[in-house]
């Protein structure tokens, strides 16, 4: 079982934060502790998600001599959602100019650190990884022990996908699976034989996740079955008995894999 993931966008609007706050919540559902480490500086995107003020947030980690022990259980936001496991977010929280010293080299070097105490502390760390275009970006790719890209399920994620492999191959490394977020159905086939989600009105609530604790038998399964590939482990996840028939988890991993 893989226990550190990136989960790197393949373009802006992939649907990157979302995925990682399923994939949290389906872990933590099962009695997993995880924590998401937000990388994507940028957008800061992970910060939507917590319920409270931000006092110390990830780039200041980062900057701030590499962090204490102390400092890193500050910068940790418990989310409300309620699971068997904890569920952690580390948020970017913070100013322009935070932000351009958290992208430089030494801040990298603190971040891949930071993944290597997070992993000391929980069961799964998940970085929230944006384009591999920054420094940043690729310390989570060089830290984490599988790289997971997150794609649209459309033409247009396809050609992010290879842009992204070509990338990663400039690092010495390569995707270990691509994610197609956001299908219409289980059959759009425009990133292959992947793993797909499909698209959930309920996403639309930001702060709480639509996979878990509330199951149910068309997103849940998804999430799961992306889980189990991303993390090479196997969820054991009881869905509601209701509709069980309509749907059939493997419909969202790929061929090679059922």
């Amino acid at each position: 079982m893989k226990r550190t993931a990136a989960f790197v966008g393949a373009t802006g609007g992939a649907g990157t934060t979302r995925l990682c706050l399923e994939t949290a919540a389906i872990l933590s559902h099962v009695g997993h502790d995880v924590v998401i480490l937000d990388a994507a500086f940028g957008t800061q995107g992970l910060s939507r998600h917590v319920p409270h003020r931000i006092d110390t947030d990830i780039t200041a980690l980062l900057i701030d001599d590499h962090g204490t022990d102390e400092e890193f259980s500050d910068a940790l936001i418990d989310h409300p959602v309620e699971t068997t496991g904890q569920l952690s977010l580390c948020p970017a929280y913070a100013p322009f100019e935070r932000i351009a010293r958290a992208k430089t080299v030494d801040a990298a070097q603190a971040l891949e650190t930071l993944v290597e105490r997070a992993s000391d502390d929980f069961d799964h760390v998940i970085i929230d990884t944006p384009p591999v275009a920054a420094n940043q970006a690729v310390a989570a790719v060089n830290a984490a022990d599988t790289v997971a890209v997150v794609a649209p399920a459309s033409r247009r994620g396809a050609d992010a996908v290879q842009g992204v492999r070509g990338r990663l191959a400039d690092l010495g490394t390569d995707a270990d699976t691509v994610l197609a977020n956001r299908a219409e159905s289980p059959d759009e086939d425009h990133l292959g034989d992947v793993p797909t989600i499909p698209t959930s009105d309920a996403t639309a609530v930001e702060s709480i996740p639509a996979s878990a604790p509330e199951l149910d038998t068309s997103f849940s399964p998804a999430i799961v079955a992306a889980t189990e590939v991303v993390f090479d482990t196997s969820l054991d996840v009881e869905f509601p008995e209701e509709g069980l028939l309509d749907i059939d988890p493997d419909d969202y991993l790929p061929e090679s894999l059922r």
